[in-house]
C-alpha cells in the first residue's frame, strides 16, 4: 500500500484526501472539504482576490499539518478553473509551494476531465452500463467526458471543459437578481448553459453514453434533497440513482426559494446556499437535453483521481 495525499483546489472549495492505495483499492484516512470561494470575482476581474487567496491558504495550512501527521509518502496539489483564468496565478503558486513544499499543477480542462473520470468510475465497472458520461459540475467550469473503464487507465472517447459553473453563473446572473432570483435572471443562466451544451455536443460523443455519472457538490446536494435526507449522508448519496423528474423538481424548488429557505435545508452546506440554484440548473438542463432518465451520483471524483495518479503499482 502507498499512503498518498491529494489536494484539489477548485473555484468554490479546497479539498483533501489522504488515503492508502493498493491493488485492493483506495482506503480513506482523511477526507476534508473547506468552502473558500477562491474564484470570488474572477469572472469579472480576471484576478484572484487577496481575501480569497488568504482563505485558501488558511485551509491549506491545516491540511499540511494533517499530511505531516499521517506521514503521506506522496503529495499532489491540483488547481482548476479559477486559477487557470487568473492573471495573478503566480501568487497562488508561490503560496502553495510554501505550504506543501510541492509545485501546484494548474491543469488543463482535458486533464481535469480525465482525473474526474478515473475517480468517479473506479467503483462502477460492472455495476452500470458503459460507456459513461461523467459530468463534474464545479464552481467555475463543468467537465464532460465520455469513456469506458479499461484497467488502470480509462479509454476516453471525448472530453471538454466549458466555462459554466455554479459560482461563475451565480456571479454573472443571479447575485443581484432578487431573492428568489427573477425569471429573467434564471433565463439568462439557462441561455449560457444551453450555449455551452451546444459546444459539448459538437466535441463529445454524448449520445454514445449509456450511463450519466454526476459529480461534485451541486450534484450531491441535489441528490440529498431528492432523497429527503435528514442530514448530509455521503454513504446514502454515493451511487444513488436520482430520476430526471426528481432532479427537475428539486431544481425548480431551489430556484423558487429564498436564501434563508435554502439555508434551512438539512443537507445544505452553508457555502453552497447562494450557488446551488445555478449548479442544479446545469444538471437539469443537460439531462433534459440528452434525455437521461437518471443520474448516478458519485461522492468519488477528481480528488480520488488525483490520489490514484500517485499510486506506484
Amino acid at each position: 500500500m502507498t499512503r498518498v495525499a491529494a489536494i484539489d483546489c477548485g473555484t468554490n472549495s479546497v479539498r483533501l484526501l489522504i488515503a492508502d492505495i493498493g491493488h485492493t483499492g483506495l482506503a480513506d484516512i482523511e477526507r476534508r472539504m473547506e468552502i473558500v470561494r477562491l474564484g470570488q470575482g474572477v469572472d469579472r476581474t480576471g484576478r484572484l482576490a487577496p481575501e480569497a487567496l488568504e482563505r485558501t491558504f488558511t485551509a491549506m495550512r491545516g491540511y499540511a499539518k494533517l499530511i505531516a501527521q499521517h506521514g503521506a509518502e506522496r503529495v499532489r496539489v491540483v488547481a482548476t478553473s479559477a486559477t487557470r483564468d487568473a492573471a495573478n496565478r503566480d501568487e497562488f503558486v508561490a503560496g502553495v509551494r510554501g505550504i506543501f513544499g510541492v509545485e501546484p499543477e494548474v491543469i488543463t480542462g482535458a486533464e481535469e476531465a480525465e482525473l474526474s473520470f478515473t475517480g468517479a468510475t473506479r467503483g462502477l465497472a460492472g455495476r452500470a452500463a458503459e460507456p459513461f458520461l461523467v459530468v463534474d459540475i464545479g464552481g467555475g467550469s463543468t467537465e464532460f467526458v465520455v469513456g469506458t473503464t479499461d484497467g488502470a487507465r480509462p479509454a476516453l472517447r471525448g472530453a471538454l471543459s466549458v466555462d459554466i459553473g455554479c459560482v461563475r453563473l451565480t456571479e454573472r446572473h443571479l447575485k443581484e437578481a432578487g431573492d428568489p432570483p427573477s425569471g429573467r435572471a434564471v433565463d439568462a443562466v439557462t441561455a449560457d448553459v444551453e450555449a455551452a451544451l451546444d459546444r459539448v455536443a459538437a466535441a463529445v460523443p454524448v449520445t454514445e453514453a449509456r450511463t450519466l455519472v454526476g459529480l461534485a457538490g451541486s450534484v450531491t446536494t441535489v441528490a440529498g434533497i431528492a432523497l429527503g435526507l435528514p442530514y448530509y449522508d455521503p454513504d446514502r448519496i454515493h451511487h444513488s440513482r436520482i430520476p430526471a423528474d426528481d432532479v427537475r423538481d428539486v431544481t425548480l424548488r431551489l430556484l423558487s426559494m429564498t436564501h434563508d429557505e435554502r439555508a434551512a435545508l438539512p443537507v445544505m452546506h452553508p457555502g453552497r446556499v447562494d450557488v446551488i440554484g445555478a449548479g442544479a440548473l446545469i444538471l437539469e438542463r443537460l439531462m433534459t437535453r440528452w434525455g437521461f432518465a437518471e443520474v448516478v451520483v458519485s461522492e468519488h471524483d477528481i480528488l480520488d483521481g488525483i490520489a490514484w495518479s500517485l499510486w506506484v503499482n
